[in-house]
């Protein structure tokens, strides 16, 4: 019978004590490495061919959980980064940051309304790199929408749907909805206007459906409005139900990619039209370990190393006022990336604008591989195909663009130039002013012999070009406009911001102008650090 330890003690009185150690090191390294020894390791690590035969590194895939569901190796034209720009992998990368960073949060964090935006606050300020948690969770949303998307559109460009990859491509548009509704539905959840609101606006569009629109509304807000239900719904969707389906196409998706038909090739090396030397080098086999896997780790680290210096210095996730039902926000929109189906619905009937010709869209989408059904993926025998997808970006762009507050809606011109400097939400050039900066008294911006020295002064020079550029439309019923801004030590720390617009206008039905004013009352504090925030956007 083999008595635990007598082997190292055996082996220690038969080759010494260097040579003993040494074994049980190596014995140990091989255990905790699936196979690879110490000898095999230093040449991983000094990129040195395999030490032994048969290759450990293939051995090392037979027995790790984490590596046995990858290939032994690749053909190097499908690893070419000008190929696939690595975005399959770094949605993949994104997804699993979302999750780590998406727990961490969930143990701060609960969904109700009476709780939410305190939590939220509670995370900002008093947990330990609580906001760097947040941002960096926000930002990886936003960037695997914008990863998976350009996913897409690379597949869609290279052709690489084509058989034997129509199924491939199924999932990954199912993985392309998912992705969007998986940052939609974590939209709602810091409980602030523009979580209240988008959100509104998105499930408003659901309602728009023929036939089951009322109740798919319903089942989403849990309410005529949304409140305590839809909070919840939104949350156990976001952390659950979608992430949940996320991780079952993802596998599906990537079983067909890794064991089914493998990344596709260059058009031009798979039909044979490139010189026969960069065909060879192309199909050229390298292997996972260590060559793809040591590439994979450093795009790892670039990508979140960028994005920490970027949150660092650049981006903050907003969190604005505590959200209310009974004030709509001026200018709310959705999410930027369905501003595109906010754009639709500008041109005319929610049901048709909103909810059929998205469907008619993401049905086509499913479809192209049908609809293209051609063996050839090369640029100059999908003329048509191209041609398509380059219209269908640029209408998108022009969707996006009208999605947003900038086109097809505005209030009145006194609202929208106090809006222009000093908006509802957000910080605006006015906050943004350092506090000892804001001298108090009288200024007008059509007196450029009032204007203070510093920020104060060149923003009043700016509302005096933005109000004579309205008195200037002539077809806005907005004439000889001007601004004041009125500055008081409220409090200790605490400064009173009185903006007045003034202008003349014709009532309806009259024929004279008559004088109006519009004003709103702004209160700046020392610490708010407005001037911080506006700095990284």
């Amino acid at each position: 019978m083999d008595i635990p330890g007598m082997g190292f003690w055996q082996n220690l009185t038969q080759k010494g004590v260097k040579q003993a150690v040494s074994d049980k090191i190596d014995e140990t390294t091989r255990a905790v490495l699936a196979g690879i020894g110490v000898k095999e390791a230093r040449a991983l690590l000094r990129g040195d061919p395999p030490t032994e035969k048969p290759n450990p590194r293939y051995r090392a895939q037979v027995k790790s959980f984490m590596l046995h569901i990858r290939p032994k190796f690749y053909q190097e034209g499908s690893t070419w980064f000008t190929h696939t720009f690595r975005l399959g992998y770094f949605s993949t990368l994104l997804f699993i940051i979302e999750t780590i960073t998406g727990l961490i949060l969930m143990v701060y964090y609960t969904p109700s309304p009476t709780v939410a935006y305190y939590d939220m606050l509670n995370i900002l300020s008093n947990v330990n790199f609580g906001k760097f948690l947040r941002d960096f969770h926000r930002l990886g949303a936003e960037l695997m929408v914008i990863a998976v998307t350009l996913h897409m559109v690379r597949v869609y460009f290279t052709g690489a749907y084509k058989h034997p990859r129509q199924f491939t491509w199924l999932t990954g548009v199912v993985l392309l909805l998912v992705t969007l509704f998986l940052s939609f539905s974590g939209y709602l959840l810091p409980w602030d206007q523009l979580a209240l609101w988008a959100v509104t606006i998105g499930t408003s569009m659901a309602e728009a459906a023929p036939l089951v629109g009322y109740q798919v509304n319903l089942i989403l807000r849990g309410s005529q409005d949304i409140g305590a239900g839809g909070l919840l719904r939104f949350y156990l969707l976001h952390v659950f139900m979608l992430p949940l389906l996320a991780i079952v196409f993802i596998s599906i998706h990537y079983y067909k990619v890794s064991r089914e038909h493998s990344i596709s090739l260059p058009a031009v090396i798979e039909e044979g039209e490139a010189p026969p030397d960069k065909i060879a080098a192309a199909k050229r086999k390298i292997d996972l370990i260590p060559d793809l896997i040591t590439s994979e780790i450093m795009w790892a680290a670039v990508l979140i190393a960028g994005m920490t210096v970027y949150i660092a210095f650049f981006y903050s996730a907003a969190l604005e006022h505590h959200a209310d039902p009974l004030k709509t926000p001026l200018h709310t929109t959705a999410p930027w990336y369905f501003l595109w189906l906010q754009g639709m619905l500008k041109l005319g009937d929610k049901t048709m604008w909103g909810v059929v010709i998205p469907t008619i869209i993401f049905l086509i989408l499913f479809a192209v591989p049908y609809i293209d059904p051609g063996p050839s993926r090369l640029a100059k025998n999908r003329k048509v195909g191209i041609t398509v997808g380059i219209l269908t970006t640029i209408f998108i762009v022009i969707l996006t663009y009208m999605g947003t507050g900038l086109w097809g809606v505005a209030a009145p011109p006194p609202v929208e130039l106090i809006q222009e400097f000093i908006p509802e939400e957000g910080v605006g050039e006015v906050r943004a002013i350092p506090y000892d900066q804001l001298f108090g008294g009288s200024y007008k911006a059509s007196d450029p012999a009032t204007y203070p020295s510093g920020r104060l002064g060149e923003i009043l020079a700016e509302m005096k070009e933005a109000v004579d550029r309205e008195s200037e439309r002539g077809d806005n019923n907005f004439f000889d406009g001007d601004i004041t801004i009125a500055i008081e030590d409220w409090q200790t720390d605490l400064k009173k911001l009185t903006v007045t617009v003034l202008w003349e206008e014709v009532p309806e039905g009259g024929t004279e102008r008559e004088p109006r004013t519009y004003e709103k009352l702004f209160f700046i504090h020392r610490e708010s650090g407005y001037e911080l925030l506006e700095s990284k956007f």
